[in-house]
């Protein structure tokens, strides 16, 4: 009794998710979501690479005796080049994210799509 009772409440749950007006909230939250994701990995990256670009500036110049490197002159330009980098990707993914689900909801509304085979 009580499992059934649990099952059709779950059942119940799954179903109220799976209406087309909660389906396009969770899809258009998950594709915002994935987008900040990106942002972060993408700028992350660009940091990253600035760092071992110094660091491999910095043995060069142990091994020369030359003037050390300014972390700055690495490192600035990389956060300014890493935020235009990140931020065209992740409004690449938004605007992509949410035009489908704009149109797969417009096609829901619509009704089926039904082509003739003549």
């Amino acid at each position: 009794m009580l499992v059934r009772a649990l099952r059709s409440s779950v059942t119940a749950r799954i179903a109220r998710l799976r209406q087309p007006h909660t389906a396009a909230r969770i899809a258009r939250a998950l594709w915002i979501v994935w987008a900040v994701i990106v942002w972060n990995v993408v700028f992350d990256q660009v940091i990253v690479r600035a760092g071992r670009d110094y660091l491999v500036a910095v043995g060069r110049a142990s091994t020369t005796h030359a003037v050390r490197p300014n972390m700055d002159a690495y490192m600035r330009p990389a956060a300014e080049r890493g935020v235009w980098i990140a931020s065209a990707a992740g409004a690449l993914i938004l605007f992509t994210g949410l035009a489908s689900v704009r149109a797969a909801r417009r096609r829901t509304h619509d009704g089926p799509q039904v082509t003739s085979c003549a």
